[in-house]
């Protein structure tokens, strides 16, 4: 499978289990509120989130197995920073009453005016800390 193939691949597996979640469950794969409700308390008919969350797990180490290589590489940094790094993503998930894949997956697919604006706020601050990353540190 060549490099442009494999990332059009998962974005439309993506989108396949944005569309069968909602037309199954009539959820919103939301990634940041389907993991969230693995954490006690757990709320009532949530027994299918951890098939969904394990998926995510193990899809890239099973495309790894029949491609022969890692599709998914090591992050860089230390630990302290991805630490701080996925601490500010949570913060900014419940700021934004979501996260990408349920603001920009679902909600832009929806043509919701909230998660069309969460969307791009969240681009801009990812334009802002690449370019913060790369040219200012």
């Amino acid at each position: 499978m060549s490099g442009f193939q494999l990332p059009l691949l998962g974005g439309a597996l993506i989108g396949l289990s944005a569309v069968l979640l909602m037309a199954t469950l009539g959820r919103i794969a939301g990634i940041s509120g389907i993991a969230a409700a693995l954490l006690p308390p757990w709320p009532e008919g949530a027994l299918w989130r951890w098939p969904f969350v394990a998926g995510l797990l193990i899809g890239p180490l099973l495309a790894a197995a029949v491609l022969g290589r890692p599709v998914v590489a090591a992050p860089p940094g230390n630990a302290w920073l991805l630490l701080a790094a996925g601490a500010l993503v949570g913060v900014g998930t419940g700021l934004s009453g979501g996260c990408t894949s349920g603001h920009g997956v679902c909600g832009m697919a929806r043509l919701s005016p909230r998660s069309i604006v969460a969307t791009a706020i969240f681009m801009a601050a990812a334009i802002a800390t690449v370019f913060v990353m790369r040219h200012v540190i």
